[in-house]
């Protein structure tokens, strides 16, 4: 994203609605800039924001002359007043950046919005955990922190080496180029995203090295890690996983549970003629 310096009048009702705070004035112009780097792309700027189509020259004599009378004169907080805001062409890598960021935009890989996977909620339907299975949804970057690849291949390349099995249908595993290690493309690193959801299936009795090991790498990494973990409850409705998460000091509760009765639309053959 970048700011027209043409039309921008510094009125700041643009710094507040970035989620990542890439944006400010910059004294030595008098005008708002993005810090590039910092931005990941998600959009909310230019479409949090109503947008006027003020001449620029007129609405900073009218600041600078209230400025000399000691008043004010400030646009609404949610309007940029000149319609400063300008999207930019993105090309690869940086355009991961909105993949990832903007949940107004699927991902390419999966067709899904949002968070590009249907995780294990859907397991009713998808099946990806059977009995004796813990299914992971490990989530970087929420609320308002961000993450960068680099940060989170680290996790995913100590998560392989326990022997885990990432979701193929994924977009972060869509993105490795050595599943088997945890390894992600290396152009992507260094790009910075909103947030980022890794999935992993293992055995129940791994769920406590797992567990372990994403609380240690927590502390080694740039952003924010939250953990998700599922499994399928036993004929009788019991849940394998609570006594495992409260000997490793995790309160539980059900925060969802699927009854079974999802059923699948349409056939393989179908979609595949359909899609």
């Amino acid at each position: 994203m970048k700011i027209d310096l043409n039309k921008c009048v510094a009125c700041g009702n643009c710094l507040p609605v970035c989620p990542m705070g890439a944006i400010h004035i910059d004294p030595a112009i008098g005008r708002a800039v993005v810090n590039e780097d910092e931005c990941v792309e998600c959009f909310a700027c230019y479409r949090g924001m109503s947008k006027e189509h003020l001449n620029p020259v007129m609405v900073r004599t009218i600041r600078k002359a209230a400025k000399f009378f000691r008043f004010r004169f400030d646009p609404e907080p949610d309007i940029c007043p000149t319609d400063a805001i300008i999207p930019q062409e993105l090309k690869w890598p940086r355009i991961v950046r909105r993949a990832f960021s903007d949940p107004q935009v699927p991902y390419e890989s999966t067709g899904i919005h949002g968070r590009g996977t249907a995780e294990v909620k859907t397991n009713d339907v998808t099946h990806r955990i059977k009995e004796g299975d813990a299914g992971f949804v490990v989530e970087f970057g929420r609320p308002g922190v961000g993450a960068r690849f680099r940060d989170i291949q680290r996790v995913t390349a100590a998560l392989a080496q326990l022997g885990v099995e990432f979701e193929k249908n994924n977009p972060v595993t869509l993105l490795m180029i050595d599943p088997a290690r945890g390894l992600i493309r290396g152009d992507i690193l260094d790009e910075k995203i909103l947030s980022a959801i890794v999935e992993i299936k293992t055995a129940l009795e791994k769920v406590p090295s797992v567990l372990r090991e994403i609380r240690k790498l927590s502390s080694q990494v740039d952003t924010v890690i939250s953990v998700g973990v599922s499994t399928r409850c036993d004929a009788e409705g019991n849940d394998p996983l609570r006594e495992i998460l409260e000997q490793e000091g995790y309160p539980t509760y059900r925060g969802k549970t699927n009854l079974g009765l999802g059923r699948v639309s349409r056939s393989p053959s179908e979609t595949s003629q359909n899609d």
